[in-house]
């Protein structure tokens, strides 16, 4: 990767990352665009697109509400998404689950960190109770902009621990996978299956869940008629 891919990757994942709470809030941080973005920036979209479309299988699940602990999706989206991009032509199934493996856990500490920000927010308002209650100029946007410095620096850590960790598995994956590919590429579509068919449970009832599996089924056997 060239130092200008480098900071493209670092300024999409800090975008993506100030997306789901600092602003603003236009869903460009879902897994689907980040991807995209991550590939874009390596020159190489379309393999970003197909990974990010693959974690918004997984990403379904989450439902951001209030205060509530949820994965942050968009950093890693974007790193995994480069990835793809770089590695197009010698990616495969194992090192494309690799990489969604690597998605899933930093979206996991990604959550962990937001409420770690959250937490350090909360302790500056107490720690400037005072200035506050007596209206002191500037005291709230002050505030704001420490959250929202935060925010970045949570964003750009989790892109540099996607990016770093992702090339890493792949490069084991290289050197040490000795299962068939047919292994890898069952893992990765009975699990985005599983995963889409339990959101459509929980959002849209069981009626949806059957279109849904009906649309995969579909989509399955056009596909394998095409191959």
């Amino acid at each position: 990767m060239t130092p200008a891919s480098a900071l493209g990757v670092a300024a999409a994942g800090w975008l993506v990352g100030l997306d789901t709470v600092s602003g603003p809030q236009a869903m460009y941080s879902r897994p689907l665009v980040a991807g995209l973005l991550g590939g874009a920036v390596v020159g190489a979209p379309l393999p970003g697109l197909a990974t990010g479309a693959l974690l918004e299988l997984f990403a379904l699940d989450t439902l951001p509400v209030g205060a509530s602990r949820y994965p942050d999706w968009g950093p890693g989206s974007v790193a995994v998404g480069a990835l793809a991009g770089i590695h197009r032509h010698t990616l495969g199934a194992p090192g494309l689950l690799g990489l969604v493996l690597v998605a899933v856990c930093t979206a996991w500490l990604g959550g962990w960190l937001s409420h770690l920000v959250r937490r350090a927010n909360s302790a500056e308002v107490l720690k400037r109770r005072g200035e506050l209650d007596r209206g002191e100029p500037g005291v709230v946007a002050a505030i704001q902009h420490r959250g929202l410095f935060l925010d970045g620096a949570r964003a750009l850590v989790l892109t540099a621990v996607a990016y770093v960790s992702g090339a890493l598995v792949l490069a084991l994956i290289v050197q040490h996978w000795v299962l068939p590919p047919n292994v890898a590429q069952i893992a990765l579509v009975a699990t985005s299956i599983g995963v889409a068919l339990n959101a459509g449970w929980r959002f849209v009832g069981r009626s949806g869940v059957l279109w849904l599996a009906g649309g995969l089924a579909a989509g399955g056997l056009v596909a394998v008629w095409l191959r």
